[in-house]
């Protein structure tokens, strides 16, 4: 696998001795790969993340895996804060309106494999920009195949247990939580969230669906 150097200025050290326990996953919504960079590597625009994937599969390293990117905002999962701290930024070449290249996707796998190895991460901890911050971001959006990564062991997997009986907000923010949702958000922007993580066709009211494409994960130690 090889991976392009082109160092981004916008990064720092990872706050109070954090390491990577996540990896959040982006599209860059724009023209192009290249266009992208730039805009990663401009220090007017104080954004970063420490890969960008191209459609063809190239892969651009802008940032250090040690270091802290600038990719993740204002945002929370599974009761974790600056997740900039405790995070790999991906940015993945696609403008939200169609599938992810194949190549990307393969590069993608291979770039994650010894990633969450090296870094002890597990693959329910392989989040979208969407997860952490419900009603502010949209990406990876509804076009990403997060179910080839939970083949590959490189996501969390769907569920296929019981329906939940009962249907109310409540409950469902509760089972939503549990499963890392933890940002605070609008009952309609945490429906929509998850959704688009987990049931992207998806429209209307809550339903008992809603609650069974859940994983709980572990709680952080």
């Amino acid at each position: 696998m090889e991976i392009h150097q082109f160092p981004s200025p916008n990064c720092g050290p990872r706050r109070d001795g954090l390491t990577a326990r996540y990896v959040v996953l982006h599209h860059t919504a724009m023209a192009s790969a290249q266009a992208a960079i730039a805009r990663l590597c401009d220090p007017s625009f104080e954004v970063s993340a420490h890969y960008v994937i191209c459609k063809t599969g190239r892969i651009t390293q802008l940032v250090s895996e040690g270091a802290r990117a600038w990719h993740a905002g204002a945002g929370e999962w599974a009761g974790q804060n600056d997740i900039n701290s405790r995070s790999i930024g991906i940015e993945l070449d696609n403008d939200g309106q169609g599938p992810f290249s194949p190549a990307l996707m393969n590069s993608l796998v291979a770039l994650l494999e010894p990633m969450l190895v090296a870094w002890d991460i597990p693959p329910e901890n392989v989040i979208g920009h969407s997860d952490m911050a419900p009603g502010r971001k949209l990406d990876p959006g509804p076009w990403f195949d997060w179910a080839h990564l939970a083949r590959q062991g490189l996501a969390a997997p769907r569920l296929t247990t019981a329906p939940s009986t009962d249907l109310t907000a409540a409950a469902f923010r509760a089972r939503a939580q549990a499963a890392g949702y933890t940002a605070q958000a609008s009952d309609t922007d945490l429906l929509s969230a998850v959704r688009l993580r987990h049931r992207p066709q998806a429209r209307g009211p809550l339903v008992a669906q809603d609650f069974v494409v859940l994983p709980a994960i572990p709680k952080p130690a």
